[in-house]
């Protein structure tokens, strides 16, 4: 049984379909994140599909850089810090979570997320979160599966240039 599932299995892990490879493949749902300009764009079917503006940390160091997985995706997330309910007009988190695994952690301390201060999109202003417009995080949210890469970067690059760096854009 061992000698039949071995070949099944190894196939699987080495599928591109399989999450947590170190980078992503032209075509797949990539998300990059430059904190140089407080913009992201949205990686798929092999082009830039979006870019949007968003807040980030209020220091350089605040929100952390590299190369990341997309772990947890919440509608209308707890705000655990200060026991606020998702959907209450006082979360600052807004309508959608999208977590990653920056730090080691498991995707419930840094993410994409909504805000209820749209003021703030654009400037540096977070404990280390990314922040965008609910409107922007509840139409991204389908789009960006579990599994998906997430690269944080302060880069004066294209993101077409970022993105085939990382391997989700080929260099055609």
């Amino acid at each position: 049984m061992i000698k039949l599932l071995s070949p099944i299995l190894f196939a699987f892990f080495i599928s591109p379909l399989w999450p947590l490879g170190p980078n992503p493949l032209p075509g797949d749902p990539f998300v990059i994140v430059n904190k140089s300009t407080n913009e992201l764009a949205f990686i798929d079917d092999n082009r830039v599909q979006t870019i949007i503006s968003i807040g980030s940390g209020k220091t350089q160091e605040l929100t952390p850089e590299g190369l990341f997985t997309i772990t947890v995706k919440a509608e209308d997330p707890y705000y655990r810090r200060k026991d606020i309910p998702g959907g209450d007009p006082n979360n600052p988190l807004g309508s959608r979570w999208i977590g990653f695994d920056a730090k080691d952690t498991d995707g419930r301390t840094y993410g994409i997320h909504g805000t209820n201060q749209p003021a703030s999109i654009g400037k540096y202003v977070s404990q280390g979160c990314i922040r965008t417009h609910n409107e922007v995080i509840t139409s991204l949210y389908p789009l960006i599966p579990l599994g998906t890469k997430i690269l944080v970067t302060s880069s004066e690059k294209s993101f077409e240039r970022l993105a085939k760096d990382s391997g989700a854009l080929s260099n055609e």
